[in-house]
């Protein structure tokens, strides 16, 4: 499905982009983080909450093969992908929390990613050959934690550097998808033709629900507009291109093939998705920024009146 060179250029890319994340913040902006850190365990609730559970859910209601089930429940448990930071940055969400739930998101997988992976695939009780090891998951997430820590490094080191790498690492987001995308979609275009309509739908509602999910739960928890819309796309928008490395880390030949399916299709149609939600998004606050001003119009000459 995927070709050795596609492999290589994949966990380079990912390295890079890991690198570019860190890049974006200094241990002070952890410090402040965890003076008001309500934002981000709602995040956390609802990154490995959430999202694990509702892939989990969908997997049971739609009857899906073990391949195509531990493939969705991989991709539920994934922390949050870099290029929600690209779209909460375009939505007018507030991009300091999406950064900061991303990185604490991807520290945090490296214990949480295998506990969860066990426990959902046991309640599935699926067969041991679709099992991913505890080993492989923790040997990705600790060699793309590194590269983090040094991006951290070397925007306290030198602000400039820091500030490009984070630039690269978040377009390289973006180009990975893409990448997929261009190389995948043709040599694969007769296996998307017959892919059944469920496997569509666990790998578009994987993301769109999540996305619901995590604006309700920030709602509910007394988060502003602005902060639930950034959650809500933080929660949606996956690690596609980790899911893709521990499965191919992890599983070989034709069971690689059919556990790869849903990773894939997810990480193809989150861009498009988020992207539409993107545009929705930006449109809301928009608008919040006019009803605003205005009513600080109004407030002027009533306040001078007075």
């Amino acid at each position: 499905m995927l070709s050795e060179l596609e492999t290589r250029l994949l966990g380079v890319m990912m390295m890079v982009i890991m690198l570019g994340m860190g890049a974006s913040l200094t241990f002070k902006d952890f410090r402040i983080a965890f003076k008001k850190p309500k934002g981000i365990l709602i995040g956390m609730v609802c990154q490995y909450g959430i999202m694990p559970f509702l892939a989990y859910t969908l997997a049971v209601l739609l009857g899906l093969a073990p391949a195509l089930a531990i493939g969705l429940i991989l991709m539920g448990c994934m922390p949050g992908g870099t290029t929600s930071n690209i779209f909460s940055y375009f939505s007018k969400g507030t991009l300091a929390l999406s950064i900061m739930m991303t990185i604490c998101s991807t520290l945090v997988a490296v214990a949480v990613v295998p506990l969860l992976l066990q426990f959902y695939s046991g309640l599935k009780d699926l067969p041991a050959e679709f099992t991913v090891p505890a080993g492989n998951v923790a040997q990705v997430l600790v060699v793309l934690v590194v590269p983090t820590l040094i991006g951290i490094g070397l925007r306290k080191w030198s602000p400039n550097a820091g500030a490009t790498i984070e630039l690269i690492g978040g377009l390289l987001g973006i180009f990975v998808i893409l990448f997929l995308i261009f190389t995948w979609v043709p040599r694969n275009h007769l296996l998307l033709a017959t892919t059944p309509w469920d496997v569509y739908f666990a790998a578009i509602g994987l993301g769109l629900a999540g996305m619901a999910l995590g604006f309700g739960l920030a709602r509910l928890f007394k988060q502003d507009p602005v902060r639930s819309r950034t959650i809500a796309l933080e929660t949606g928008i996956q690690n596609g291109p980790l899911a893709v490395l521990i499965v191919l880390l992890t599983f070989e030949s034709e069971l690689q093939q059919q556990v790869l399916l849903i990773p894939v299709l997810y990480s193809l149609f989150i861009v498009l998705t988020s992207s539409a939600v993107t545009l929705w998004f930006r449109r809301i606050s928009t608008r919040e920024e006019l009803a605003r001003d205005q009513a600080k119009v109004v407030a002027g000459p009533a306040r001078a009146a007075a």
